[in-house]
């Protein structure tokens, strides 16, 4: 398959594309990565370098890749940190052109806003632009518990508002809503969870939960482009969701074991095709 991935960029550790490219691409997909930040590290380091790009570079980006005449090849549409809500016009643009060239195209947006830890950290206006605009064009969604109350007003304290609140996000637009890094009040103390939801059926998976000095950056980033991935692969949510969980929960655990800040996917990458650990969806509606 074939992904054309619009995140940011770092140069050193792996969030955004960094933590999306790799991972298709030992999965055996083709990856166009269009970067809209070029940054040197990720910001929970305190302090970074480089600049996030103007909208009329990525439009011109993305025309180049439209004049290769392979956007009939492109399977999904993968966008995540935007840097700037200006930057989300051109991914809508982008989502709309791919389909026109192949209408079986996937458009997964993850909807990169905050989370419970650090509250809202990206520019004002996209939080807006991702409840607004690009929810009614997204085929799949991801956020995290934070970004879904924060765009339906549901906090996802317990499995039923979690549920009401992926339901309110498919009213919006998209047919599949995936729910990560989920805790609720069931939750047990050592564990964590992942939720999708479609317009009929929801399933749930639980991982062990790794206790890190500094949780890894990029994990999301990680989720979105494999369960896309996979469910263009498999045509099963629940399935898809068990396979995701499994691979993401082996890479962390060979973060864990090295001790590092930073997703192992290079030292861990045979984790992502064959991971050590199983988990299996269950469905819960």
């Amino acid at each position: 398959m074939r992904f054309l991935s619009i995140q940011s960029h770092v140069a050193y550790g792996y969030v955004g594309n960094r933590a999306a490219t790799f991972p298709l691409q030992r999965l055996g997909h083709e990856v166009w990565a269009v970067n809209t930040v070029q940054f040197s590290n990720h910001a929970g380091y305190g302090g970074w370098r480089g600049r996030v790009a103007e909208a009329a570079e990525i439009r011109d980006v993305i025309a180049g890749i439209e004049e290769r005449g392979v956007l009939a090849s492109c399977d999904g549409v993968l966008s995540g940190f935007l840097g700037d809500a200006a930057l989300g016009e051109v991914v809508i643009d982008t989502a709309r052109r791919v389909r026109a060239a192949n209408p079986r195209a996937l458009w997964c947006c993850d909807p990169v806003i905050g989370d419970e830890e650090g509250g809202i950290y990206v520019r004002p206006g996209i939080a807006e632009f991702f409840r607004d605009r690009a929810l009614a064009s997204a085929d799949i969604t991801t956020p995290n518990r934070f970004e879904l109350e924060l765009l339906t007003g549901h906090a996802g304290r317990h499995l039923d508002d979690a549920l009401a609140g992926c339901r309110a996000l498919l009213a919006k637009g998209p047919s599949l809503v995936l729910l990560t890094s989920f805790v609720r009040a069931e939750t047990p103390d050592d564990s964590i969870e992942m939720l999708a939801v479609d317009r009929e059926h929801a399933w749930l998976v639980s991982t062990p939960r790794i206790d890190f000095p500094i949780a890894p950056s990029g994990t999301g980033d990680m989720v979105a482009a494999l369960f896309t991935a996979r469910l263009l692969d498999c045509g099963d949510a629940g399935e898809a969701l068990g396979l995701t969980a499994s691979s993401i929960f082996s890479v962390l655990s060979a973060t864990a074991t090295a001790g590092m800040r930073e997703l192992q996917l290079v030292a861990a990458q045979d984790e992502i095709v064959a991971p050590a650990y199983r988990f299996t969806a269950t469905r819960v509606a």
